[in-house]
């Protein structure tokens, strides 16, 4: 190992490995400092296997609703685990590998098992597994620590009985019951996933009026009402009184919206209340990086922090918390401190994600709650499964589609929510349109793969430019077109409310290649 680099990367997670390739690239010696495994929770607890048992559940899912509830109802855990470790193993065993070839043929990344501390802005102290320590300078440092699951000082965890996700993909076998503790993403996931089992009683915990309560109350609704119909119950509007283990179990006590107290007694309880950025052994005062209360500070959107050769990437950085944020980050940081050239600014507000439930549910862009709260006039229109033939062809008729526009004669496209089969893949046709700041007219004239879940974005396109098939005034309950501006929600029927936005370039017009 040498005693000084170009850049030291802290965490060896999605981001931090992003980082440390990226850096490679450009010809940099690159020390790369993890404190457990290589993947960290992206591989290990996290993305990978959180989403590995959810395909498995619904391949289950499948199975027992079209073969019947016995067909699959004794797979045991152990066999969830294993998919899980293949996984793992073979999602790690490309890192590594990638990892020691790059050593070997460059010689310019070493990797170490350790814990990384500030002595200075350009000194580190590496803390070994076996205590010994060891220090070295650093031109420039980026930080993907990480985060790790938020605790509730009231609630004692032991990954056992009371588990957060890192101990939920550990258990010996399916629970009888579980009470996931949190209507976010990570515990609507985790409720999905067991409930599709079939082996799971599953009951949530959510202190707000409905699960998922930054969405949209439709987004809410349609995965509310999908979850009660497997099986999970759902406390809305609860105040959690107490959580605590008796007889080999987990008693709980909640109180509703009047006061009235109810008891539950399950096998198991899941905390999933966030998570909170792993900054404590950093030593940050020591390099004069500055914190708040969502992890390092990050002046301007960027990855780079109050310090000039210190950037922070991932979780650590407060700003979203997904795999695929946390790379383009690291990638941004790497661009910024070695290119000859200005990085592209990171664009949060059009970065498209999925929630794994059930069905599935993509975003990308603004939602009406936004859009209303920020006084944001806007367009909308929404189709439902229920029309598209594929979703018919698959009989998975359950969600919508809706897309919004600004509320001007361009209809530039403000942002997209998809619930239903095939969402996540969907979704990008539109991510790519807010990328490039266009309108809705090129997706409009398209002409789209049938049968294809994405006709729904056509429709909904050709609905707000008042030339469907599908008119929202004779099929309301399937298709729907509005407007809304100064607090008003105003209906758009079987025309456009202005002038259509300016049309695409007809193909009649395109230059022709000569014969």
């Amino acid at each position: 190992m040498r005693s000084s680099y170009d850049v030291c990367v802290i965490g060896g997670g999605p981001s931090g490995y992003a980082a440390a390739m990226r850096a490679a690239d450009f010809g940099k010696s690159v020390l790369l400092v993890e404190r457990r495994r290589l993947g960290g929770t992206g591989i290990f607890d996290g993305a990978l296997s959180s989403k590995t048992m959810w395909e498995l559940s619904n391949k289950v899912k499948t199975i027992r609703e079209e073969l019947g509830v016995s067909a699959a109802s004794e797979m045991p855990f152990s066999q969830v685990r294993s998919a899980i470790a293949a996984a793992i193993e073979e999602n790690t065993t490309l890192m590594q590998r990638q990892l020691r070839l790059i050593q070997e043929q460059s010689q310019q990344m070493d990797f170490v098992q350790g814990v990384a501390s500030f002595i200075s802005p350009t000194q580190l102290k590496l803390t070994l597994p076996e205590g010994s320590t060891q220090t070295v300078a650093a031109a420039h440092t980026i930080i993907a620590a990480g985060s790790r699951p938020r605790l509730l000082p009231e609630i004692k965890v032991d990954e056992k009985v009371v588990v957060t996700s890192n101990g939920i993909l550990h258990f010996d076998q399916f629970p009888k019951s579980i009470v996931i503790v949190g209507g976010g993403i990570i515990g609507c996931e985790f409720a999905s996933m067991f409930a599709n089992f079939g082996q799971t009683r599953v009951f949530m915990i959510e202190r707000e009026s409905r699960l998922l309560p930054f969405e949209d109350e439709d987004v809410s609704r349609v995965v509310t009402q999908n979850l009660v119909q497997n099986g999970v119950t759902v406390h809305e509007r609860a105040r959690l009184l107490r959580l605590e283990q008796r007889a080999g179990g987990v008693e709980y006590e909640i109180a509703d919206r009047q006061g009235d107290r109810q008891v539950f007694f399950v096998e198991k309880a899941l905390v999933s209340v966030g998570r909170v950025p792993n900054i404590e052994d950093l030593q940050l005062a020591h390099a004069n990086v500055r914190t708040n209360e969502r992890g390092i500070e990050i002046p301007d959107n960027d990855t780079q922090t109050n310090v000039s050769n210190i950037h922070a990437v991932g979780d650590i950085s407060g700003h979203v918390a997904l795999v695929s944020v946390g790379e383009r980050e690291a990638r941004h940081a790497v661009v910024s401190l070695f290119a000859n050239f200005k990085a592209a600014p990171i664009r949060y507000k059009i970065m498209s994600s999925i929630m794994f439930l059930a069905p599935e549910v993509a975003l990308v862009g603004a939602n009406e709650q936004t859009l209303r709260q920020q006084n944001i006039p806007y367009r909308v229109a929404k189709v439902d499964f229920s029309v598209l033939s594929r979703a018919i062809a698959m009989r998975k008729t359950r969600g919508f589609f809706k897309l919004l526009v600004s509320d001007d004669d361009e209809m530039k496209v403000l942002g997209m929510r998809a619930v239903g089969e095939h969402a996540s893949s969907a979704i990008q046709v539109v991510a790519l349109v807010i990328y490039l700041g266009k309108g809705i007219a090129e997706l409009a004239d398209m002409v789209f793969p049938y049968p294809s879940i994405v006709e729904g974005i056509q429709t909904c396109t050709r609905l707000l430019m008042g030339k469907a098939i599908l008119k929202p005034d004779i099929l309301p309950d399937k298709v729907q077109c509005y407007r809304y501006a100064n607090g008003q929600q105003i209906p758009i029927h079987n025309q456009a409310a202005r002038q259509p936005p300016r049309a695409a370039v007809p193909l009649k017009n395109l230059p022709r290649k000569k014969k």
